[in-house]
């Protein structure tokens, strides 16, 4: 059981019987009453987005979150097929609803951890993608830098093999491989492998 103070970003905890990721929490006193935790919760079931203040005598459990892997084969309509990395004949897809943003860092043929949620009843549910906080990609487009551009450090957009497009540095080229920060979806710099 986590206390209303120990709610924080990217715990996962269940609320009103289902399981929600903590997107935000800010923990204030109103005037002279008892400190309260202001979140903002993701239902990692239906996506939905709701705010709820946790008082001080209140707790919260959290989730029973286990990682599996999978291995990603490809995205077609909105939905992702992965497999079982030991049976590749094991396949199964997976809806973009579901796994959400964390999707467009992941490469074709490259494995990854499912989280999966245990219920009270210990049926399983997919709620989720584990991707790592930093990802190696190759840059597919990328503008060409004009002479002049860079005197006010300028930046440009370009495109990864993943089809994601970011903000990057003017000297990055198409073939160059970079690193994405997967949580704020920002350039930290260039791959020297």
């Amino acid at each position: 059981m986590l206390d209303y103070n120990e709610i924080r970003e990217r715990k996962i905890i269940i609320h009103e019987g289902e399981p929600y990721e903590v997107i935000s929490s800010h923990v204030f006193r109103k005037q002279q009453r008892k400190p309260v935790n202001a979140t903002k919760l993701k239902n990692l079931v239906s996506g939905r987005v709701v705010e709820y203040s946790f008082h001080v005598s209140e707790k919260a459990e959290e989730a029973d979150i286990s990682k599996r892997p999978a291995k990603y084969i490809f995205e077609k309509k909105g939905e992702y097929c992965f497999c079982d990395p030991k049976d590749p004949k094991n396949r199964f897809f997976i809806g973009a609803d579901i796994l959400g943003e964390s999707m467009k860092w992941a490469k074709e043929n490259s494995e990854l951890e499912l989280k999966v949620f245990t219920d009270k009843d210990g049926e399983e549910m997919i709620v989720g993608v584990a991707v790592p906080n930093k990802v190696s990609l190759e840059v597919t487009e990328a503008p060409p830098n004009i002479k002049g551009d860079t005197a006010t450090g300028g930046t440009k957009v370009i495109t990864l093999e993943t089809g994601t497009n970011i903000n990057a540095p003017m000297f990055i080229n198409v073939g160059d491989k970079v690193i994405v920060n997967t949580e704020t979806g920002q350039y930290v710099e260039r791959d020297s492998n």
